[in-house]
């Protein structure tokens, strides 16, 4: 039943909302992205009503869009929703080898994780976890606090510009306050990530956590990730993660990206 019949039959029936999720499921295995015209063969809906749908979308993070190509991606949004947008990010597959030689490395208690901002988070899309019983414990879907921890700072440091005045406003519209401090982390993650390499998180998410991370970038360049290594501050040493550990994020996440 379409979301027009669907609604005919029941007054409670909210049909922009069907016809929203119709387009996300409009993927299929293999499809890392689709274009407005694949929307509109795939649902049978007029290519206006596809435009302000996909924008919506877009708007609220469940779909991401490559204004070059006119195509359109699952977002980190929709794991919120609980859909399976992993199958559908090129990023993902192509991060597994190098994020589990990460976690083989020499100190154990080391956990590796790829993440994507959404809002004012970062959301974990893939994680690597220490097999130690004391150890961070982190899951596909956690959230971080994109200004606050190493890898959402450099996500932002990997950003366009367009992109990243983006997450400014978002904070913007928050709180002004957290704007400026947004943009002064920014300001000091561009200054380290200049000078190491990398950013650093040293007890700024978690008074109890070390980590570093590096930017990621997707197949077509459009889209920024991060990409990071850490551990319980106990096990985790800041001298291990800069002299050893971040040679091996870099290599790593220069293996992963496709430079633009």
């Amino acid at each position: 039943m379409d979301a027009d019949q669907a609604e005919g039959k029941d007054r409670n029936f909210v049909t922009s909302l069907a016809r929203g999720l119709e387009i996300l499921r409009c993927y299929r295995d293999n499809e890392p992205s689709l274009t407005n015209s694949d929307f509109s063969d795939r649902t049978g809906l007029p290519k206006a009503t596809i435009s302000r749908l996909t924008y919506t979308l877009c708007e609220l993070g469940y779909l991401v869009a490559d204004e070059r190509v006119g195509t359109y991606r699952l977002g980190a949004g929709v794991l919120q929703l609980g859909f399976g947008v992993l199958a559908s990010m090129d990023i993902n597959d192509r991060a597994k080898q190098e994020m589990q030689a990460l976690r083989r490395g020499p100190n154990s208690y080391i956990t590796v994780a790829l993440g994507e901002q959404h809002g004012l988070d970062v959301v974990y899309l893939a994680t690597a976890n220490s097999s130690e019983g004391v150890s961070l414990s982190i899951r596909v879907g956690s959230r971080l606090p994109v200004f606050h921890s190493a890898i959402g700072r450099a996500i932002l440091v990997g950003m366009e510009d367009d992109h990243r005045e983006a997450v400014f406003e978002i904070a913007g519209r928050q709180d002004p306050e957290v704007e400026a401090e947004g943009r002064e982390h920014y300001a000091e993650a561009k200054a380290e990530f200049g000078d190491k390499g990398f950013c650093t998180g040293y007890g700024r998410w978690r008074s109890d956590v070390n980590g570093i991370a590096v930017p990621v970038f997707s197949l077509t360049g459009a889209r920024t990730y991060g990409l990071n290594v850490g551990g319980p501050s106990f096990r985790v040493k800041k001298r291990q993660l800069e002299s050893v550990y971040a040679p091996l994020l870099i290599k790593a996440a220069e293996a992963i990206s496709v430079r633009r």
